[in-house]
Protein backbone atom coordinates (compact mmCIF):
# COMPACT_ATOMS: atom_id res chain seq x y z
CA UNK A 1 0.00 0.00 0.00
CA UNK A 2 1.53 3.19 -1.47
CA UNK A 3 0.78 5.68 1.49
CA UNK A 4 1.51 8.80 -0.84
CA UNK A 5 -1.44 7.77 -3.16
CA UNK A 6 -5.43 9.00 -2.41
CA UNK A 7 -7.36 6.11 -1.72
CA UNK A 8 -10.59 6.03 -2.58
CA UNK A 9 -13.62 6.33 -0.43
CA UNK A 10 -16.33 3.22 -1.19
CA UNK A 11 -20.15 3.33 -0.71
CA UNK A 12 -21.42 -0.12 -1.22
CA UNK A 13 -25.34 0.08 -1.81
CA UNK A 14 -27.49 -3.58 -1.21
CA UNK A 15 -30.90 -4.05 -1.69
CA UNK A 16 -32.56 -6.65 -0.57
CA UNK A 17 -34.60 -9.38 -3.19
CA UNK A 18 -34.12 -6.98 -6.03
CA UNK A 19 -33.21 -8.22 -9.67
CA UNK A 20 -31.84 -7.42 -12.36
CA UNK A 21 -34.81 -7.28 -14.87
CA UNK A 22 -36.82 -4.70 -12.41
CA UNK A 23 -34.00 -2.32 -13.45
CA UNK A 24 -34.36 -0.20 -17.13
CA UNK A 25 -30.59 -0.30 -17.68
CA UNK A 26 -31.03 -3.91 -17.54
CA UNK A 27 -33.69 -3.88 -20.07
CA UNK A 28 -36.41 -3.25 -17.99
CA UNK A 29 -39.21 -1.86 -19.58
CA UNK A 30 -42.11 -1.47 -16.94
CA UNK A 31 -40.26 0.57 -14.73
CA UNK A 32 -37.62 3.31 -14.51
CA UNK A 33 -34.23 3.30 -12.04
CA UNK A 34 -33.12 6.83 -12.98
CA UNK A 35 -30.65 6.69 -10.36
CA UNK A 36 -29.37 3.28 -10.29
CA UNK A 37 -28.81 3.49 -14.32
CA UNK A 38 -26.79 6.62 -13.33
CA UNK A 39 -24.53 4.85 -11.87
CA UNK A 40 -24.39 2.49 -14.83
CA UNK A 41 -24.12 5.47 -16.77
CA UNK A 42 -21.41 7.04 -15.69
CA UNK A 43 -19.39 3.88 -14.77
CA UNK A 44 -20.08 -0.38 -15.89
CA UNK A 45 -22.84 -2.73 -15.37
CA UNK A 46 -21.96 -6.08 -15.08
CA UNK A 47 -24.56 -8.23 -17.03
CA UNK A 48 -23.28 -11.42 -15.72
CA UNK A 49 -22.71 -11.04 -12.39
CA UNK A 50 -23.78 -14.19 -10.25
CA UNK A 51 -24.39 -15.10 -6.49
CA UNK A 52 -23.21 -18.83 -5.11
CA UNK A 53 -25.95 -19.25 -3.09
CA UNK A 54 -29.37 -17.07 -4.04
CA UNK A 55 -30.53 -16.66 -0.41
CA UNK A 56 -30.23 -13.45 1.93
CA UNK A 57 -28.17 -14.31 4.97
CA UNK A 58 -25.47 -16.94 2.80
CA UNK A 59 -24.97 -14.24 0.02
CA UNK A 60 -24.48 -11.38 2.60
CA UNK A 61 -21.80 -13.69 4.39
CA UNK A 62 -19.95 -14.13 1.48
CA UNK A 63 -20.04 -10.36 0.43
CA UNK A 64 -18.13 -9.95 3.55
CA UNK A 65 -15.68 -12.81 3.83
CA UNK A 66 -14.65 -13.31 0.37
CA UNK A 67 -15.51 -17.36 0.80
CA UNK A 68 -18.18 -19.40 -0.25
CA UNK A 69 -20.52 -20.70 2.69
CA UNK A 70 -19.44 -24.22 3.25
CA UNK A 71 -15.82 -22.09 4.88
CA UNK A 72 -17.72 -18.69 6.30
CA UNK A 73 -19.89 -21.12 7.89
CA UNK A 74 -23.00 -19.40 6.72
CA UNK A 75 -25.28 -22.16 4.93
CA UNK A 76 -28.88 -21.27 5.64
CA UNK A 77 -31.08 -18.63 6.84
CA UNK A 78 -30.57 -20.36 10.31
CA UNK A 79 -26.74 -19.93 10.43
CA UNK A 80 -25.34 -16.89 12.54
CA UNK A 81 -22.12 -14.97 10.99
CA UNK A 82 -18.81 -15.64 13.20
CA UNK A 83 -17.56 -12.66 13.81
CA UNK A 84 -14.16 -13.70 14.65
CA UNK A 85 -12.96 -14.12 10.85
CA UNK A 86 -11.69 -12.02 8.51
CA UNK A 87 -13.72 -9.63 6.63
CA UNK A 88 -13.56 -6.78 4.26
CA UNK A 89 -14.50 -4.53 6.73
CA UNK A 90 -12.13 -5.51 9.36
CA UNK A 91 -9.38 -5.33 7.13
CA UNK A 92 -10.46 -1.69 5.38
CA UNK A 93 -10.89 -0.64 9.16
CA UNK A 94 -7.38 -1.55 10.11
CA UNK A 95 -5.62 0.00 7.21
CA UNK A 96 -6.36 3.57 7.83
CA UNK A 97 -10.41 3.25 6.74
CA UNK A 98 -13.57 4.75 8.90
CA UNK A 99 -16.48 1.62 8.11
CA UNK A 100 -19.93 2.00 8.70
CA UNK A 101 -23.43 -0.68 7.85
CA UNK A 102 -26.30 0.89 8.23
CA UNK A 103 -29.93 -1.29 7.06
CA UNK A 104 -30.15 -4.52 6.73
CA UNK A 105 -27.68 -6.83 8.66
CA UNK A 106 -29.50 -10.30 8.95
CA UNK A 107 -26.47 -12.51 10.21
CA UNK A 108 -27.30 -12.68 13.91
CA UNK A 109 -27.10 -10.25 17.00
CA UNK A 110 -25.69 -10.67 19.75
CA UNK A 111 -21.92 -12.27 21.05
CA UNK A 112 -19.72 -12.57 18.22
CA UNK A 113 -22.50 -11.79 15.36
CA UNK A 114 -22.85 -8.56 16.16
CA UNK A 115 -20.90 -6.60 12.64
CA UNK A 116 -17.28 -6.60 13.52
CA UNK A 117 -14.96 -4.42 11.47
CA UNK A 118 -17.36 -1.06 11.92
CA UNK A 119 -16.67 2.13 13.75
CA UNK A 120 -20.29 2.62 13.58
CA UNK A 121 -23.39 0.32 12.95
CA UNK A 122 -26.97 0.81 12.60
CA UNK A 123 -29.02 -1.94 11.87
CA UNK A 124 -32.26 -3.40 11.66
CA UNK A 125 -33.33 -6.74 14.15
CA UNK A 126 -33.93 -9.26 11.80
CA UNK A 127 -35.78 -7.95 9.06
CA UNK A 128 -36.92 -4.83 10.42
CA UNK A 129 -40.04 -2.87 9.90
CA UNK A 130 -41.01 -0.93 6.53
CA UNK A 131 -42.34 1.76 9.05
CA UNK A 132 -40.84 3.41 11.76
CA UNK A 133 -38.21 0.98 12.46
CA UNK A 134 -36.44 0.25 15.51
CA UNK A 135 -32.60 -0.22 14.46
CA UNK A 136 -29.57 -1.88 17.14
CA UNK A 137 -27.14 0.87 17.20
CA UNK A 138 -23.67 -0.04 18.62
CA UNK A 139 -25.68 -2.45 20.87
CA UNK A 140 -28.44 0.29 22.01
CA UNK A 141 -31.86 -0.11 20.28
CA UNK A 142 -33.01 3.04 18.99
CA UNK A 143 -36.69 3.78 17.54
CA UNK A 144 -37.03 6.20 14.47
CA UNK A 145 -40.07 7.47 12.37
CA UNK A 146 -40.28 7.11 9.09
CA UNK A 147 -40.19 4.74 6.10
CA UNK A 148 -37.19 2.87 5.96
CA UNK A 149 -36.03 3.54 3.23
CA UNK A 150 -35.55 6.96 3.47
CA UNK A 151 -34.32 6.35 6.65
CA UNK A 152 -31.41 3.90 6.24
CA UNK A 153 -30.57 6.86 3.80
CA UNK A 154 -30.66 9.46 6.22
CA UNK A 155 -28.46 7.74 8.53
CA UNK A 156 -25.88 6.71 5.77
CA UNK A 157 -25.64 10.51 4.89
CA UNK A 158 -25.61 12.01 8.60
CA UNK A 159 -22.54 9.77 8.51
CA UNK A 160 -20.74 11.09 5.84
CA UNK A 161 -21.53 14.32 6.93
CA UNK A 162 -20.01 13.70 10.21
CA UNK A 163 -16.85 11.56 9.71
CA UNK A 164 -13.34 12.29 10.09
CA UNK A 165 -12.33 14.18 6.75
CA UNK A 166 -8.82 13.08 6.97
CA UNK A 167 -9.36 9.63 6.23
CA UNK A 168 -11.04 7.52 3.43
CA UNK A 169 -13.88 5.75 4.21
CA UNK A 170 -16.09 2.49 3.38
CA UNK A 171 -19.71 2.66 4.09
CA UNK A 172 -22.51 -0.58 3.65
CA UNK A 173 -25.63 1.23 2.74
CA UNK A 174 -28.00 -2.27 2.98
CA UNK A 175 -31.92 -1.24 2.22
CA UNK A 176 -34.72 -3.85 3.12
CA UNK A 177 -36.46 -3.39 0.16
CA UNK A 178 -37.87 -4.78 -2.25
CA UNK A 179 -38.19 -7.70 0.39
CA UNK A 180 -41.42 -9.76 0.89
CA UNK A 181 -44.55 -8.51 1.81
CA UNK A 182 -43.41 -5.39 -0.64
CA UNK A 183 -45.01 -2.30 1.34
CA UNK A 184 -44.48 0.96 -0.69
CA UNK A 185 -44.25 4.38 1.19
CA UNK A 186 -47.24 6.93 0.32
CA UNK A 187 -45.04 8.85 -2.06
CA UNK A 188 -45.13 5.80 -4.59
CA UNK A 189 -48.62 3.98 -3.08
CA UNK A 190 -50.37 4.75 -6.78
CA UNK A 191 -47.41 4.47 -8.89
CA UNK A 192 -48.35 2.03 -12.23
CA UNK A 193 -52.19 2.13 -11.23
CA UNK A 194 -53.53 2.86 -14.61
CA UNK A 195 -51.18 0.39 -16.42
CA UNK A 196 -50.99 -2.93 -16.30
CA UNK A 197 -47.53 -5.10 -15.71
CA UNK A 198 -46.77 -7.58 -18.65
CA UNK A 199 -46.73 -10.85 -17.67
CA UNK A 200 -43.23 -12.99 -18.33
CA UNK A 201 -43.16 -15.33 -21.32
CA UNK A 202 -42.36 -18.25 -18.48
CA UNK A 203 -45.73 -16.91 -16.66
CA UNK A 204 -47.94 -19.89 -17.47
CA UNK A 205 -45.08 -22.63 -17.09
CA UNK A 206 -46.49 -25.96 -16.42
CA UNK A 207 -43.34 -27.12 -14.92
CA UNK A 208 -42.97 -30.22 -17.42
CA UNK A 209 -39.69 -31.53 -18.98
CA UNK A 210 -37.53 -30.81 -16.07
CA UNK A 211 -36.48 -32.18 -13.01
CA UNK A 212 -39.51 -32.62 -10.29
CA UNK A 213 -38.08 -30.00 -7.97
CA UNK A 214 -39.37 -27.43 -9.83
CA UNK A 215 -42.89 -28.54 -9.41
CA UNK A 216 -42.09 -29.35 -6.12
CA UNK A 217 -41.13 -25.47 -5.22
CA UNK A 218 -44.34 -23.61 -3.38
CA UNK A 219 -43.70 -19.78 -4.52
CA UNK A 220 -46.59 -19.76 -7.06
CA UNK A 221 -48.05 -16.63 -7.87
CA UNK A 222 -51.06 -18.18 -8.22
CA UNK A 223 -51.60 -20.42 -4.95
CA UNK A 224 -48.77 -19.14 -2.63
CA UNK A 225 -49.20 -15.60 -2.02
CA UNK A 226 -50.74 -14.72 0.76
CA UNK A 227 -53.33 -12.01 2.37
CA UNK A 228 -50.29 -10.28 3.72
CA UNK A 229 -49.13 -9.88 0.23
CA UNK A 230 -52.11 -9.03 -1.64
CA UNK A 231 -53.10 -6.56 0.97
CA UNK A 232 -56.51 -6.90 0.03
CA UNK A 233 -58.93 -9.56 -0.86
CA UNK A 234 -59.47 -10.55 -4.32
CA UNK A 235 -62.41 -10.16 -5.92
CA UNK A 236 -64.85 -13.17 -5.42
CA UNK A 237 -65.73 -13.26 -9.57
CA UNK A 238 -62.65 -13.98 -10.30
CA UNK A 239 -61.12 -17.32 -10.67
CA UNK A 240 -58.23 -19.35 -12.62
CA UNK A 241 -55.96 -17.21 -15.03
CA UNK A 242 -57.91 -14.39 -14.54
CA UNK A 243 -57.40 -14.99 -10.39
CA UNK A 244 -53.78 -15.30 -11.20
CA UNK A 245 -53.31 -12.32 -13.34
CA UNK A 246 -55.08 -10.31 -10.51
CA UNK A 247 -52.85 -11.61 -8.08
CA UNK A 248 -49.50 -11.09 -10.73
CA UNK A 249 -50.28 -7.32 -10.87
CA UNK A 250 -50.80 -6.78 -6.74
CA UNK A 251 -47.60 -8.53 -5.95
CA UNK A 252 -45.76 -6.60 -9.11
CA UNK A 253 -47.17 -3.13 -8.46
CA UNK A 254 -46.22 -3.15 -4.84
CA UNK A 255 -42.72 -5.00 -5.25
CA UNK A 256 -41.73 -2.08 -8.36
CA UNK A 257 -42.92 0.54 -6.17
CA UNK A 258 -40.44 -0.76 -3.38
CA UNK A 259 -38.16 -0.50 -5.95
CA UNK A 260 -38.90 2.89 -6.83
CA UNK A 261 -38.41 4.60 -3.06
CA UNK A 262 -34.62 2.59 -3.14
CA UNK A 263 -33.88 4.04 -6.37
CA UNK A 264 -34.83 8.15 -5.21
CA UNK A 265 -32.88 7.58 -2.68
CA UNK A 266 -29.95 6.41 -4.19
CA UNK A 267 -30.72 9.55 -5.99
CA UNK A 268 -30.33 11.61 -3.00
CA UNK A 269 -26.98 9.84 -1.81
CA UNK A 270 -25.61 10.56 -5.15
CA UNK A 271 -26.49 13.98 -5.45
CA UNK A 272 -24.94 14.51 -1.62
CA UNK A 273 -21.86 13.51 -3.32
CA UNK A 274 -21.92 15.77 -5.94
CA UNK A 275 -22.64 18.48 -3.49
CA UNK A 276 -19.68 17.77 -0.83
CA UNK A 277 -17.08 17.06 -3.86
CA UNK A 278 -16.51 13.14 -3.12
CA UNK A 279 -18.25 11.91 -6.46
CA UNK A 280 -14.79 11.77 -8.05
CA UNK A 281 -12.88 10.19 -5.43
CA UNK A 282 -15.62 7.82 -4.36
CA UNK A 283 -16.67 4.23 -5.88
CA UNK A 284 -20.52 3.81 -5.72
CA UNK A 285 -21.35 0.37 -6.42
CA UNK A 286 -25.10 -0.81 -6.07
CA UNK A 287 -25.99 -4.35 -6.04
CA UNK A 288 -28.79 -6.81 -4.63
CA UNK A 289 -28.02 -9.89 -2.22
CA UNK A 290 -29.25 -12.24 -4.71
CA UNK A 291 -32.05 -12.20 -7.97
CA UNK A 292 -35.83 -12.59 -7.68
CA UNK A 293 -38.67 -14.23 -9.36
CA UNK A 294 -41.02 -11.77 -10.95
CA UNK A 295 -43.65 -13.70 -12.07
CA UNK A 296 -41.07 -15.98 -14.09
CA UNK A 297 -42.24 -19.51 -14.02
CA UNK A 298 -45.15 -18.54 -12.34
CA UNK A 299 -43.12 -17.62 -9.15
CA UNK A 300 -41.87 -14.90 -6.81
CA UNK A 301 -39.25 -15.49 -4.11
CA UNK A 302 -35.68 -16.98 -5.19
CA UNK A 303 -33.26 -19.97 -4.04
CA UNK A 304 -33.51 -22.02 -7.52
CA UNK A 305 -29.99 -21.63 -9.75
CA UNK A 306 -32.51 -20.60 -12.90
CA UNK A 307 -31.12 -17.28 -14.28
CA UNK A 308 -33.85 -14.80 -12.81
CA UNK A 309 -32.70 -15.90 -9.02
CA UNK A 310 -28.58 -16.41 -9.52
CA UNK A 311 -28.37 -13.10 -11.80
CA UNK A 312 -27.66 -10.13 -9.42
CA UNK A 313 -27.32 -6.56 -10.54
CA UNK A 314 -23.88 -4.81 -10.49
CA UNK A 315 -23.43 -1.19 -10.99
CA UNK A 316 -20.06 0.16 -10.63
CA UNK A 317 -18.71 4.02 -10.48
CA UNK A 318 -15.53 5.43 -10.01
CA UNK A 319 -14.84 8.59 -12.63
CA UNK A 320 -10.88 8.60 -11.80
CA UNK A 321 -10.74 4.74 -13.61
CA UNK A 322 -13.91 3.12 -15.16
CA UNK A 323 -14.80 4.35 -18.17
CA UNK A 324 -18.16 5.62 -18.12
CA UNK A 325 -20.98 4.18 -20.17
CA UNK A 326 -19.57 0.61 -20.33
CA UNK A 327 -20.56 -3.27 -20.32
CA UNK A 328 -19.06 -6.42 -18.91
CA UNK A 329 -19.87 -10.10 -20.13
CA UNK A 330 -17.21 -11.36 -18.06
CA UNK A 331 -18.63 -13.49 -15.11
CA UNK A 332 -18.43 -12.25 -11.64
CA UNK A 333 -19.72 -13.74 -8.31
CA UNK A 334 -20.48 -12.12 -5.18
CA UNK A 335 -17.24 -14.01 -3.51
CA UNK A 336 -15.49 -11.27 -5.28
CA UNK A 337 -16.62 -8.37 -4.20
CA UNK A 338 -14.51 -7.97 -0.76
CA UNK A 339 -11.48 -8.87 -3.04
CA UNK A 340 -12.44 -5.92 -5.24
CA UNK A 341 -12.40 -3.65 -2.61
CA UNK A 342 -9.45 -4.35 -0.96
CA UNK A 343 -7.64 -4.08 -4.40
CA UNK A 344 -9.33 -0.64 -4.88
CA UNK A 345 -7.69 0.37 -1.04
CA UNK A 346 -4.06 -0.47 -1.90
CA UNK A 347 -4.57 -3.69 0.45
CA UNK A 348 -3.08 -7.06 0.02
CA UNK A 349 -6.13 -9.82 -0.78
CA UNK A 350 -5.52 -12.27 2.31
CA UNK A 351 -4.93 -16.05 0.51
CA UNK A 352 -7.88 -17.12 2.35
CA UNK A 353 -10.17 -15.12 0.31
CA UNK A 354 -11.93 -17.45 -2.45
CA UNK A 355 -12.58 -14.29 -4.56
CA UNK A 356 -11.00 -12.63 -6.75
CA UNK A 357 -10.58 -8.87 -7.29
CA UNK A 358 -12.38 -7.54 -11.27
CA UNK A 359 -10.54 -4.43 -10.87
CA UNK A 360 -8.98 -4.90 -14.27
CA UNK A 361 -12.40 -5.74 -16.23
CA UNK A 362 -14.18 -2.51 -14.61
CA UNK A 363 -10.96 -0.46 -16.24
CA UNK A 364 -11.77 -2.35 -19.61
CA UNK A 365 -8.86 -5.05 -19.29
CA UNK A 366 -9.97 -8.89 -19.26
CA UNK A 367 -7.31 -10.64 -16.77
CA UNK A 368 -5.81 -13.71 -18.92
CA UNK A 369 -7.35 -16.97 -17.96
CA UNK A 370 -10.74 -15.38 -16.28
CA UNK A 371 -13.23 -18.03 -15.31
CA UNK A 372 -15.56 -19.34 -18.05
CA UNK A 373 -17.82 -21.27 -15.15
CA UNK A 374 -18.72 -20.81 -11.49
CA UNK A 375 -20.02 -22.82 -8.44
CA UNK A 376 -23.26 -22.74 -6.67
CA UNK A 377 -24.95 -24.09 -3.49
CA UNK A 378 -28.32 -23.96 -2.40
CA UNK A 379 -28.36 -25.73 0.85
CA UNK A 380 -31.66 -25.02 2.67
CA UNK A 381 -33.78 -28.15 1.78
CA UNK A 382 -37.13 -28.37 1.65
CA UNK A 383 -36.96 -25.38 3.98
CA UNK A 384 -40.29 -22.66 3.75
CA UNK A 385 -40.79 -22.69 0.10
CA UNK A 386 -40.25 -26.43 -0.40
CA UNK A 387 -36.89 -25.95 -2.64
CA UNK A 388 -34.74 -29.00 -2.99
CA UNK A 389 -31.06 -28.75 -2.01
CA UNK A 390 -28.64 -28.36 -5.21
CA UNK A 391 -25.53 -27.62 -6.50
CA UNK A 392 -24.18 -26.86 -10.01
CA UNK A 393 -22.03 -24.86 -12.46
CA UNK A 394 -22.89 -22.22 -14.69
CA UNK A 395 -20.44 -21.87 -18.19
CA UNK A 396 -20.90 -18.80 -20.99
CA UNK A 397 -23.29 -21.33 -22.77
CA UNK A 398 -24.68 -23.99 -20.29
CA UNK A 399 -26.13 -25.19 -16.78
CA UNK A 400 -26.12 -28.30 -15.29
CA UNK A 401 -27.89 -28.35 -11.81
CA UNK A 402 -27.75 -31.59 -9.56
CA UNK A 403 -30.67 -31.27 -7.02
CA UNK A 404 -28.75 -34.23 -4.65
CA UNK A 405 -31.92 -33.24 -2.44
CA UNK A 406 -31.04 -34.23 1.30
CA UNK A 407 -31.01 -32.04 4.61
CA UNK A 408 -27.68 -33.62 5.25
CA UNK A 409 -28.44 -32.54 8.90
CA UNK A 410 -27.98 -28.76 7.87
CA UNK A 411 -29.82 -26.22 10.08
CA UNK A 412 -32.61 -24.65 8.82
CA UNK A 413 -33.31 -27.90 6.38
CA UNK A 414 -36.27 -30.53 6.46
CA UNK A 415 -34.70 -33.95 6.77
CA UNK A 416 -37.03 -35.71 4.26
CA UNK A 417 -34.47 -36.89 1.32
CA UNK A 418 -35.76 -36.84 -2.08
CA UNK A 419 -34.51 -38.75 -5.24
CA UNK A 420 -32.00 -36.92 -6.56
CA UNK A 421 -32.52 -35.76 -10.07
CA UNK A 422 -30.32 -33.95 -13.08
CA UNK A 423 -31.07 -30.66 -15.01
CA UNK A 424 -28.96 -29.22 -17.73
CA UNK A 425 -29.85 -26.23 -19.66
CA UNK A 426 -28.56 -25.18 -23.26
CA UNK A 427 -28.78 -21.17 -22.40
CA UNK A 428 -27.99 -20.58 -26.02
CA UNK A 429 -31.18 -22.41 -27.74
CA UNK A 430 -32.81 -21.86 -24.15
CA UNK A 431 -32.64 -18.91 -22.35
CA UNK A 432 -35.81 -19.44 -20.53
CA UNK A 433 -34.42 -22.92 -19.17
CA UNK A 434 -37.99 -24.89 -20.45
CA UNK A 435 -36.42 -27.78 -21.63
CA UNK A 436 -33.94 -30.16 -19.30
CA UNK A 437 -31.85 -31.78 -22.21
CA UNK A 438 -29.79 -33.83 -19.60
CA UNK A 439 -31.12 -37.30 -20.87
CA UNK A 440 -30.68 -35.69 -24.56
CA UNK A 441 -28.23 -38.20 -26.26
CA UNK A 442 -27.11 -35.33 -28.71
CA UNK A 443 -25.84 -33.96 -25.43
CA UNK A 444 -24.30 -36.89 -23.66
CA UNK A 445 -20.55 -35.47 -24.31
CA UNK A 446 -21.74 -31.89 -22.78
CA UNK A 447 -22.44 -33.61 -19.84
CA UNK A 448 -19.74 -35.33 -19.42
CA UNK A 449 -17.54 -31.86 -20.05
CA UNK A 450 -19.89 -30.27 -17.49
CA UNK A 451 -19.51 -33.18 -14.91
CA UNK A 452 -15.90 -32.88 -14.71
CA UNK A 453 -16.05 -29.27 -14.16
CA UNK A 454 -18.27 -29.34 -11.56
CA UNK A 455 -16.31 -31.77 -9.77
CA UNK A 456 -13.24 -29.55 -10.66
CA UNK A 457 -14.94 -26.39 -8.75
CA UNK A 458 -16.29 -28.65 -5.77
CA UNK A 459 -12.30 -29.39 -5.40
CA UNK A 460 -11.01 -26.02 -6.01
CA UNK A 461 -13.51 -24.15 -3.52
CA UNK A 462 -13.02 -27.56 -1.08
CA UNK A 463 -17.06 -28.34 -0.80
CA UNK A 464 -18.14 -31.68 -0.99
CA UNK A 465 -19.64 -34.09 -3.25
CA UNK A 466 -23.10 -35.18 -2.26
CA UNK A 467 -22.62 -38.62 -0.58
CA UNK A 468 -26.09 -40.09 0.41
CA UNK A 469 -26.93 -41.05 4.00
CA UNK A 470 -26.29 -44.52 5.12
Amino acid sequence: MNANVKRPNIIFIMSDDHAAHAMSCYGSKVNVTPNMDRIANEGMRFDHCFCTNAICTPSRATILTGTYNHVNGVKTLSDRIDGRQITVSKLLQQNGYQTAIVGKWHLGHGGYSDPTGFDYWSVLPGQGSYFDPSFIEMNQTVKTEGYVTDVITDKSIDWIRNRDKDKPFFLMCHHKAPHRPWIPDEKHAHLYEDIDIPEPETFNDDYSNRASAASAAEMRIDRDLTLTDLKVEPPAHLEGAALKSWKYQRYMKDYLRCVASVDDNIGRLLDYLEQEDLAQETIVVYTSDQGFFLGDHGWYDKRFMYEESLRMPFVIRYPKEIPAGSVSNDMVLNVDFAPLFLDYAGITIPESMQGQSFRSIASGQKPVNWRTSMYYRYWMHLSEHKVYAHYGIRTEQFKLIFYYADALNTLGSEDEPKTPEWELFDLKKDPCEMINVYHDPDYERVVALLTRELDRLQQEVGDEKYVPSA
